[in-house]
C-alpha cells in the first residue's frame, strides 16, 4: 500500500514530534526480500523522543518481493515536510475548541486533503508514573493520497491498531504498577513544596522518558516495525480492484441462449433415453466466443497451410477481392468456398466470422452437397459439387474457387506455409452494384486492416469495437421502426443521426437491417416486455 504509518507523541517540552514511521518503497532492482533498516540519527535531545539504538536489519519475506518497508526513528524524506502538521492535529483534533467532531481524547478521527495527503489518526494515552497527570499522549497516524481507499479501510485498520495501542497500553500498566508499589508518585507530589519557580526545573529531571523505557521493551521498535509493515501490506492486498464489464454483449446472450437450446436438446434425448443428468458447465464470454471461432470444424486437425488472421487472408486475396468478399458477408450474401482443402476453407471462414455479430453467422463448414441460402450464409463445399443455376445467376452471392496450382512435391515441401504458391483463389459474382463506396463500417475495417503499425491483437479490438458500435446503432433501429413502429420520415431522420447517410447510405440500410436478424431472443422479448409493460396504465 503507498502509505505511511507513523507514531507520534506530544513532549511537554517540545510540543508535538515523530517519533518512528514506516513507508513502503518500491525500488527499481528487483529483490527477494523485503528489508529494514533502522536509522539511528540523534536530531533531539529530548529523551522522550530519542532512545540509542542497535543498529540492524529485519528481514520480511512475502508475496510482493518488490516492495520494501523501510522505517526510520524520526521522520521519513517524503513525510519530514508535514510531520509538524500531521502530528499537530492528530492531537487538536480531538479538542472541542477547534472544531473537530470526536468523541473523548482518546479515539480515530480522519482529516486531510487533496494538496497534502489524507490521515488516519488514532490517539491513545500511555501510563507514566512520572509524567504530568500519570500518562502521556501519544497517537499512530496513516497518511495516504487515496482517500477512498483510507475511507473504505477504516473497520481494518482501527481493528489491527487497536491491538497494537492495547499491547503497549497492557505492558506500560504493568511497569506503571510495579513503580507505583515501590515509590507511589501521588503522595510524593502531595508531600513536595510547588512553587512556580521551581516548576520548569522540578519537570527537567527524569520526567521526559522515552516509549521503550515506559514498557521496559527492548526491541519495541523492531516489533512496531512487523506490525507497521504487516498493516502497509495487509491493507493494501485486502482490496483489489476488480474489472466490471458491464451487461453482456448481444454476441454473448446469442452464444448462451445457443447453449442452453443446446444443452436442453441434450437433456430430452437423455431423458427418452433413462439416461441420467449430467452436470451443467457453463463458459464464460471468451470461452463460448473462442469455442464460436476455432472449434465448430476443428481446422487444427487438418494438415496444410491456413489463414492466420485477417490481414494475412487479405494480402493473400489482394485488396480488391478481399473487400468484395467482405462487402458480400457485411450484406449477409452467400459466401461459398469450393475447393480441396477443408482446412484451408475452415481457416478463412473463422477469420470471416469475426466480421459479423454471432446472431448472423450460419455457417455449414464443409459439405458435398449444396445447401441453400436460408440455411448458411457460409457454405464450404467439394470441388466437385456443382453450384445451382439460380444461385451462379444470383447477386446475393459470391462463390470462391481454390484451385490448387500443379506443383511438384520437392516445390511444395519448400514453399511450406506459402498459400499463393499453392493455390488461386478466383471470386466470381453477378453482383454489379459497385464495393467502392460503402458500408462505412467496411472503410473503417480496412483502415485498420492497412495500418501496419497496429499488430493482429490491436487489430481485433478494434474490429470488436467497430461492431459493438454498429450494433448499438441497430438496437436503436429496430426499437425505432420495428418496435413502435414509426414511418419513413422519422426512420430516415434516425438513420441521419445514427450516422448511416450520406456516401454508401444504400450500403449502411442494408447492413443494419440484415444485423437485425443477429439480435438475442433475450433483447426482443425484453424490448417488447417494457413497451407492453408501458403501454398498459394508458390502456387503463
Amino acid at each position: 500500500m503507498n502509505a505511511l504509518v507513523a507514531l507520534c507523541h506530544f513532549c511537554e517540552l517540545h510540543g508535538p514530534r515523530t517519533l518512528f514511521c514506516t513507508e513502503a518503497l518500491h525500488p527499481p532492482s528487483m529483490c527477494m526480500c523485503a528489508c529494514c533498516h533502522f536509522s539511528c540519527i540523534k536530531t533531539h535531545n529530548c529523551l522522550s523522543i530519542y532512545k540509542p539504538l542497535v543498529k540492524g536489519v529485519v528481514e520480511f519475506r512475502g508475496r510482493r518481493s518488490d516492495v520494501s518497508q523501510f522505517s526510520l526513528i524520526l521522520s521519513s524524506r517524503a513525510y519530514i515536510g508535514r510531520e509538524r502538521r500531521v502530528c499537530l492535529k492528530s492531537f487538536i483534533a480531538h479538542v472541542p475548541s477547534q472544531g473537530w467532531v470526536c468523541p473523548g481524547r482518546e479515539g480515530p478521527i480522519f482529516f486531510g486533503d487533496e494538496q497534502h495527503g489524507f490521515v488516519f489518526s488514532h490517539t491513545f494515552f500511555i501510563k507514566d508514573s512520572l509524567a504530568r497527570g500519570f500518562q502521556r499522549w501519544y497517537s499512530i497516524v496513516m497518511v495516504a493520497m487515496d482517500r477512498i481507499y483510507l475511507i473504505n479501510s477504516w473497520p481494518f485498520l482501527l481493528r489491527h491498531l487497536r491491538l497494537t495501542i492495547q499491547s503497549l497500553q497492557s505492558t506500560a500498566l504493568k511497569v506503571f504498577d510495579s513503580e507505583q508499589c515501590v515509590c507511589p508518585q501521588r503522595a510524593v507530589r502531595m508531600n513536595s513544596v510547588f512553587s512556580p519557580a521551581v516548576f520548569p526545573h522540578q519537570r527537567s529531571g527524569n520526567a521526559a522518558r522515552s516509549l521503550p523505557s515506559l514498557t521496559q521493551h527492548t526491541k519495541l521498535w523492531a516489533s512496531l516495525h512487523s506490525s507497521f509493515s504487516w498493516l502497509l501490506k495487509a491493507c493494501g492486498s485486502r482490496l483489489t480492484e476488480k474489472l466490471l464489464e458491464g451487461a453482456p454483449t448481444e454476441d454473448t446472450l446469442v452464444l448462451v441462449e445457443r447453449q442452453t437450446e443446446q444443452e436442453e436438446e441434450m437433456s430430452c434425448w437423455e431423458g427418452a433415453e433413462g439416461g441420467g443428468s449430467r452436470p451443467q458447465y457453463h463458459q464464460s464470454e471468451s470461452e463460448l466466443y473462442r469455442d464460436f471461432l476455432f472449434d465448430e470444424g476443428k481446422a487444427e486437425g487438418y494438415p496444410g497451410p491456413k489463414f492466420r488472421s485477417l490481414r494475412h487472408l487479405r494480402q493473400v486475396l489482394g485488396t480488391t477481392n478481399f473487400r468484395q468478399l467482405a462487402w458480400h458477408v457485411l450484406m449477409g450474401n452467400q459466401v461459398i468456398l469450393r475447393g480441396a482443402d477443408p482446412g484451408l476453407i475452415h481457416s478463412a471462414f473463422t477469420m470471416l466470422k469475426a466480421l459479423l455479430p454471432v446472431g448472423c453467422v450460419r455457417s455449414v463448414t464443409y459439405s458435398a452437397q449444396y445447401e441453400e441460402a436460408y440455411r448458411c450464409n457460409f457454405l464450404g463445399l467439394s470441388p466437385d459439387v456443382p453450384i445451382p443455376t439460380h444461385v451462379s445467376s444470383s447477386e446475393f452471392s459470391v462463390l470462391v474457387d481454390v484451385v490448387s496450382l500443379e506443383r511438384g512435391s520437392l516445390y511444395s515441401a519448400a514453399c511450406g506455409e506459402d498459400i499463393l504458391s499453392l493455390y488461386q483463389f478466383n471470386i466470381s459474382s453477378t453482383n454489379s452494384q459497385p464495393t467502392d463506396k460503402g458500408p462505412t463500417l467496411l472503410n473503417k475495417m480496412e483502415v485498420a486492416l492497412s495500418n501496419e503499425n497496429l499488430s493482429v491483437d490491436v487489430v481485433s479490438h478494434c474490429l470488436l469495437c467497430l461492431k459493438e458500435e454498429w450494433m448499438n446503432k441497430v438496437k436503436v433501429l429496430f426499437k425505432f421502426s420495428k418496435v413502435d413502429g414509426r414511418g419513413r420520415e422519422d426512420t430516415q431522420k434516425v438513420l441521419a443521426l445514427l450516422g448511416a447517410t450520406g456516401p454508401g447510405e444504400e450500403d449502411n440500410v442494408r447492413l443494419l437491417k440484415f444485423w437485425m436478424t443477429g439480435l438475442s431472443k433475450t433483447y426482443k422479448s425484453h424490448l417488447m416486455t417494457a413497451v407492453r409493460g408501458g403501454e398498459r396504465p394508458l390502456s387503463q
